[in-house]
C-alpha cells in the first residue's frame, strides 16, 4: 500500500507536510480533504486519525496524527538529508526548540488574525471590534519579533546555514494571515529575506503551488456557503472573540 497523506492546503500543517514530502521526493498518495466541508469528522477519515484532524498519514497499517510527528517520521523513514532534521545534537535542539514553542505563539496568532480579517465577518455578517483586532495584530507582532531576534538572529536559517522542518513550519504560518491580505513582510526586512532564503531552498514552484490556496482565501470566502460553518460558529467564537 502506498503512503497516504490526508491534506487540505488551507491548513499551515498540510502546507508544511505537502512541501517537505515533495521537496524530498517522498512518493505519496495525496489524499485531499475539506476541512471546512467537515469531511474529517466523516466515517472513513475517523479510521485514519480519531482525532479528527489534518494532516493525517497512514503507511500501510500504521496511522499517525499531527504534522511535526509526521514530517519527522517521514525524515527518518526515508533519511532526508540531514539539515532537515539535523543528527547533531545542538542543531535538532534548536529545530526542537522553534517546533515546540510555536504552537502557542505564532500559530496561535497568524491563525487569529487570518479568521479575524477573512472568515469571521463572513460568520457573523458584520467586521470584527476594532479593539479585538488590535489586540490580535499585536499578539502576532509580538510573535514575529520572536521569530526574528530570538530565533533567526543573525542566521540564514532558524537551525544555522540551511533550511530545516523549523522553518518550513515557520513559514506556513507566517503566510496565514498574508493569505488574509496583511503583508507582515513590509518594515521587516529580516524576516522578509529569510522568507526569500526559504523559498528559493524549497523552490519557489512548490513555494507558490502550496500556498496558491490561502492566497486566494479572500476570493474563496467571498463565494463561500457560509452555511457549511454554521455548526462551528459556537467553537470558532469561543475559539477567536
Amino acid at each position: 500500500m502506498a503512503l497516504e497523506l490526508y491534506l487540505d492546503l488551507y491548513s499551515q500543517p498540510c502546507r508544511s507536510v505537502y512541501m517537505f514530502a515533495k521537496k524530498n521526493n517522498i512518493n505519496f498518495d495525496f489524499k485531499k480533504i475539506s476541512l471546512f466541508g467537515g469531511e474529517q469528522y466523516g466515517e472513513e477519515f475517523g479510521k485514519i486519525n480519531v482525532i479528527r484532524k489534518a494532516p493525517a498519514m497512514r503507511d500501510g497499517e500504521f496511522c499517525l496524527a499531527e504534522s511535526i510527528a509526521i514530517m519527522t517520521y517521514l525524515a527518518e523513514k526515508f533519511q532526508t538529508p540531514d539539515h532537515w532534521y539535523p543528527a547533531d545534537l545542538q542543531k535538532r535542539a534548536r529545530v526542537n526548540e522553534y517546533l515546540s514553542w510555536q504552537h502557542t505563539a505564532v500559530r496561535m496568532h497568524g491563525s487569529k488574525v487570518f479568521w479575524l480579517r477573512v472568515l469571521i465577518p463572513k460568520l457573523l455578517g458584520e467586521e470584527v471590534p476594532k479593539d479585538k483586532m488590535a489586540a490580535a495584530l499585536e499578539d502576532l507582532d509580538g510573535s514575529l519579533k520572536l521569530i526574528e531576534e530570538k530565533f533567526l538572529q543573525d542566521r540564514p536559517f532558524i537551525a544555522g546555514n540551511e533550511i530545516s522542518l523549523a522553518d518550513v513550519v515557520a513559514i506556513v504560518e507566517i503566510m496565514q494571515p498574508v493569505g488574509s491580505g496583511l503583508d507582515v513582510f513590509e518594515s521587516r526586512p529580516k524576516l522578509s529575506a529569510w522568507k526569500d532564503r526559504v523559498q528559493a531552498a524549497l523552490g519557489p514552484e512548490l513555494f507558490d503551488e502550496a500556498h496558491q490556496i490561502i492566497l486566494n482565501a479572500r476570493e474563496m470566502a467571498d463565494n463561500m456557503d457560509i452555511s457549511t460553518l454554521q455548526a462551528f460558529k459556537p467553537k470558532l467564537l469561543r475559539l477567536f472573540l
